[in-house]
């Protein structure tokens, strides 16, 4: 799915949804933030396979989606922090009820298997 299904306004709600959470971090990333700012190398040290590269990207994108907000620190060394903003934190409980349905199949898949 590309970006710019992400600001189609002629689309479902679900895909407009899904257009902004795409991708393989996204999710993961919220997952993270819902318990309170964090810095960018806590992030990537909770997301085992995360290169810098991509969380910078991610992080963008989720900024430019109004998902999270960057908060900079003056100091030495720099800090910067990220956390969700309230549209973020809709996002995130709106994903609630589907994070329960995802581990429902997880339970039906794993219990498939042992029928078999």
């Amino acid at each position: 799915m590309t970006r710019s299904r992400a600001r189609d306004e002629d689309v479902c709600g679900v895909t407009a949804a899904i257009a902004v959470i795409d991708g393989k971090w996204k999710t993961v990333l919220l997952w993270l933030l819902e318990s309170g700012p964090r810095r960018p190398g806590e992030l990537r040290r909770l997301s085992p396979g995360l290169a810098e590269k991509v969380l910078t990207q991610t992080l963008r994108e989720m900024e430019g989606d109004g998902l999270v907000h960057r908060e900079v620190y003056e100091g030495r060394p720099l800090r910067t922090e990220y956390s969700l903003t309230p549209f973020g934190r809709e996002l995130s409980e709106a994903l609630g009820p589907v994070s329960e349905w995802g581990h429902r199949r997880l339970e039906r898949l794993a219990e498939g298997r042992q029928v078999s």
